[in-house]
């Protein structure tokens, strides 16, 4: 029976067009879409877009447009990033519609009925780039680290408030019994010692006279949900609940993929609604962090984000998504530059994987006619090479998932040079034998490359007369799957050379 596999990227807010912060998210998360799939796991993939709150609510003011209009136009692009990166979400709720603004509703309802939601008069200071209140610890000189250009605002009203203090134990427990609930390990760290300091009940409504663009609290139109409250409950709502309960229970709980800068949201808050609801929290959150080059961080707020449908209109789709994944840090910040960029494409995409494909293909063509010699035995360890592969991605560890890769490919084309099969040809010597090995091992390559570079890797697989459709782990993380016989013939350059500026 095939094993049902859920996981959900965060929503990103559509108060700006997309950026390469949440292409890094997005794809991570379909690399491990692609490969449950690959092992036959029956997967649901979610994404979408948060749509509430007071940033989108000023700026549709400001732009004289209806919020729903302003929201729809960010939307669409969003959704357009399914093409430009190649993604294979099955989801992609809006927290505009209809099922989620109802299933918001009754969570709203759970966790009043356990007693978790009361109705207070605050003072607090509010980041309207975080939709976050912050203690004066958390601000730098009186701001947003995070927001820096924003400014604080002090808040005084009347707002529904939820016991997050009631659940500081609970979800200490849990991250004690589960180790591996917050990846990479110092971010689980972070959020341990972050609860242990104490939880402070939050507000999770507005006013609709001053934030009218959100959802209506049950029982009392006065007030809108806080956007925090409402959005992460797409996780849920998007697998049909509270109506569709066979969906729901077969999924949940999920991996969820979410930016650092959401640790608190994401592995306290949630965790701690869900608990209020009598819902199981989600098994696993993967945290990731990014910054441009000159090591300042990449944020929409300060202007200095990289559209990805730029960068995927200059290299192409399978380039920024190895880019993403294997020229930065899975565990910590990552550097970005387009020096780099082009660095990595030119030593890892094309002078690596896509040299090793073009002259194998050139080799059997010229040395075996064309065709797939006999099976011979493996010299590249390459069970080794899986084993290694598995590791880094159960772990979440792109980078390293990539340098696997990297390393055997690297081991083949060394031995292509060592063995210098066109001068033994030339001395007559039968170079058939290798020539099997070295097609065995490209097969090898292109099947732990089809969840990451998904385009490149299915056409070196049709060099080798393989479809991707036939594909199926773990049958074909053996050795000597390639069959003899079987046409080899060249295709086109998988990752042309880059020219020079």
């Amino acid at each position: 029976m095939p094993q049902k596999y859920y996981i959900t990227t965060t929503l990103p807010y559509v108060n700006a067009d997309p950026h390469i912060g949440f292409a890094l998210e997005i794809v991570q998360a379909d690399v491990l879409a692609r490969w449950h799939r690959l092992c036959g796991d029956e997967v649901v993939f979610n994404t979408g877009t948060d749509e509430h709150g007071q940033k989108i609510y000023r700026n549709a003011t400001d732009a004289g447009i209806d919020p729903k209009a302003y929201c729809d136009r960010y939307a669409a692009k969003f959704h357009g990033l399914r093409e430009a990166l190649n993604l294979t979400y099955t989801n992609f709720i809006r927290t505009t519609d209809e099922h989620h603004v109802a299933a918001a509703q009754e969570f709203w309802k759970r966790c009043a009925a356990a007693g978790d939601i009361y109705k207070a008069r605050y003072q607090v200071k509010y980041c309207v780039g975080c939709e976050l209140e912050k203690t004066d610890s958390e601000l730098t000189d009186g701001a947003c680290p995070i927001h820096p250009n924003l400014p604080i605002e002090a808040r005084d009203e009347e707002n529904y408030f939820f016991r997050w203090s009631k659940y500081g134990e609970s979800l200490l427990a849990h991250y004690a019994a589960h180790p591996d609930f917050v990846m990479p390990p110092g971010r689980l760290k972070e959020i341990d010692s972050f609860v242990r300091g104490g939880l402070q009940n939050f507000s999770i409504s507005r006013l609709k006279d001053k934030m009218p663009w959100g959802i209506a609290v049950p029982g009392d139109d006065s007030h809108v949900m806080y956007v925090w409250f409402d959005a992460l409950v797409n996780y849920i709502s998007t697998l049909g609940w509270p109506e569709d309960e066979a969906t729901f229970s077969d999924c949940w709980p999920g991996v969820q993929v979410a930016g650092k800068d959401n640790l608190r949201q994401q592995s306290a808050m949630w965790q701690a609604m869900l608990a209020s609801a009598g819902l199981p929290m989600s098994r696993q959150i993967f945290i990731h962090g990014f910054v441009i080059a000159e090591g300042q961080k990449m944020a929409k707020s300060l202007g200095n984000v990289v559209n990805p449908y730029d960068l995927v209109a200059e290299f192409g789709t399978d380039a920024v998504r190895y880019f993403l994944l294997g020229g930065l840090p899975s565990y910590e910040d990552g550097d970005f530059s387009r020096h780099l960029f082009a660095e990595t494409y030119s030593a890892r995409l094309a002078n690596g994987f896509g040299n090793l494909s073009a002259r194998t293909a050139n080799m059997v063509e010229r040395y075996c006619a064309g065709r797939v010699p006999a099976r011979q035995p493996d010299r590249f360890n390459t069970g080794g090479f899986w084993a290694d592969y598995r590791a880094a991605l159960d772990a979440y560890r792109f980078d390293e998932a990539m340098r696997v890769i990297e390393r055997y490919v690297t081991s083949v084309n060394q031995a292509i040079d060592n063995e210098a099969p066109f001068k033994r040809a030339k001395e007559g010597i039968d170079v058939s034998p290798f020539m099997y090995q070295i097609a065995e091992a490209l097969r090898h390559v292109a099947v732990a490359l089809l969840p990451v570079i998904p385009d490149a890797a299915e056409k070196a697989l049709a060099q080798l007369s393989m479809n991707v459709a036939d594909v199926c782990l773990p049958s074909d993380l053996a050795w000597g799957r390639l069959e003899p016989g079987a046409a080899v013939c060249r295709g086109p350059i998988l990752f042309p050379r880059l020219e020079a500026k």
